[in-house]
């Protein structure tokens, strides 16, 4: 089966969140599986591009309303990510070091997809499958159905999976010109709430939708941005399916970003030893529980929760625990953490910004990981996290509550809490510091979770098991 996903992001070319790291492992498991799947995403000026080489396959030109541009395609030659990567370019739009957060962004993933579009309308054999990914690639059903240049592509299945509803990329009929020459008779299909919304189009036009989680899915129904009477009304189409994480990547017996590996066998030295390292870089003793939050400093992620619980737990729970956090985003919430700075006793540190070999040494050295989180579709953290033996301390939402049990309740291994609220958190930072300190059950607890399988290996055949219902 032939399958083109079509994303912003993918892991290690680019990546702002989750969807570079399911994009960047989802065709390689379904090419193992005896698949043709590949990926097509913006050509973004970051290191990958330049470490790489790379062959032109197909140069190209189309439109954006009244301005007509070039576009070119180029594809990795190495094929080392286990499925053909192609790199699209339009020079003015896409050639910039970030993935998002120009004023242009509407301009530059229109763009981007018309010409994804009019490439795939250039092929000879045609896939099975267009897998496309969260709104910056949302419209292409919509022109593969519904514009004139595109006919010939009405009949490929369509595939929507989304990672965060809560961005949608709608704009205004002012820009309707944007989309290549349509059947104006089908303008319902990309309104929603008075404006072009590319996530409704496409839940709209898809043959099937996806999101990233059976708990998120259900929650969209209530709480989607403005967007929940249409998955009430298309839920026949919708369905989960659970992100796998990469175990070639997060292994803690391989890992490249760790100088000490472990397995299952030897867990216990092993991440005592990582812990060491981070504890000497920050300053801490290793002999209190490391609670760690890696990630983006916003609201969604609960963030600007963390500074009032640190200092909570500092005055209700005492001096007994470390805090470090790793991650940057909203600008308050990054000044108030690093303004803890100055209570800290030895058993706090912040860092400001990404760094992935940080977050690996974290992962492994951690003995709890925080994930407050108002939403999160899936969660990628706590599963990297248990891989590396590391007990997650989840609010009771999305993917979160499909991965992590209670350790009070039967068969769990985790510390769960009802409320993105700071009496909550602390609370389930009391339990997590009256577990660190009853040896037996603790290391109990992370000899489980390191034992759980979270890989790619179920979720990439639910995700094929679709695709054959209706191909």
């Amino acid at each position: 089966m032939q399958i083109l996903h079509v994303s912003a992001e993918c892991y290690p070319v680019a990546k702002a969140g989750g969807l570079g790291d399911v994009v960047g492992s989802l065709p390689r498991f379904q090419n193992e599986k005896g698949n043709q799947a590949s990926v097509i995403m913006p050509m973004y000026r970051t290191p990958y591009l330049y470490s790489h080489e790379w062959e032109v396959v197909h140069k190209g030109k189309t439109n954006l309303g009244h301005w007509n541009f070039d576009y070119t395609v180029i594809k990795e030659k190495s094929n080392e990510q286990g499925f053909p990567l192609f790199l699209l370019d339009i020079n003015g739009l896409l050639d910039r070091e970030k993935v998002y957060g120009y004023s242009d962004d509407t301009e530059r993933f229109c763009a981007f997809q018309i010409a994804v579009v009019d490439w795939l309308n250039s092929w000879t054999e045609l896939p099975a499958i267009v897998h496309v990914h969260d709104h910056h690639a949302a419209l292409i059903p919509f022109m593969m159905q519904h514009c004139y240049a595109f006919k010939r592509l009405q009949f490929i299945k369509t595939i929507l999976t989304i990672h965060n509803a809560q961005y949608q990329g709608a704009f205004g009929w002012d820009k309707t010109t944007y989309i290549p020459h349509w059947d104006s008779w089908k303008r319902g299909m990309l309104e929603w709430n008075g404006q072009i919304n590319p996530l409704a189009s496409a839940i709209k036009c898809c043959w099937k939708v996806t999101t990233v989680s059976n708990t998120y899915m259900n929650e969209l129904k209530t709480m989607s941005n403005g967007l929940e009477p249409l998955f009430e009304y298309e839920k026949g189409k919708c369905s989960g399916i659970l992100n796998g994480i990469d175990y070639a990547v997060w292994n803690p017996a391989t890992d490249k970003y760790i100088d000490h590996h472990f397995d299952l066998n030897d867990f216990e030295a092993g991440k005592l030893k990582s812990k060491q390292l981070l504890c000497d870089r920050f300053g801490m003793s290793a002999d209190k529980p490391l609670f760690v939050f890696i990630g983006r400093l916003v609201g969604e992620k609960g963030a600007d929760l963390l500074p009032q619980v640190i200092s909570d737990s500092f005055d209700y729970i005492g001096r007994k625990m470390n805090f470090l956090i790793l991650g940057s985003g909203e600008p308050d919430t990054e000044a108030q953490l690093k303004g803890l700075q100055s209570i800290s006793q030895g058993d706090y540190a912040t860092y400001i910004g990404y760094n992935e070999a940080l977050s690996h040494l974290m992962y492994a050295g951690a003995d709890f990981l925080l994930m407050p989180s108002r939403v999160e579709p899936c969660g990628l953290n706590q599963l990297y996290a248990m891989r590396y033996g590391t007990i997650p301390l989840v609010r009771r939402t999305g993917g979160l509550l499909d991965t992590v049990i209670d350790m009070g309740d039967p068969g769990g291994y985790g510390i769960v809490f009802n409320h993105a609220a700071v009496g909550d958190i602390t609370q389930a930072i009391y339990r997590a510091t009256e577990l660190y300190v009853q040896k037996t059950t603790f290391n109990s607890l992370r000899e489980k979770i390191i034992s759980l399988d979270f890989s790619w290996e179920k979720s990439a055949e639910e995700y094929l098991s679709l695709y054959k219902s209706f191909a």
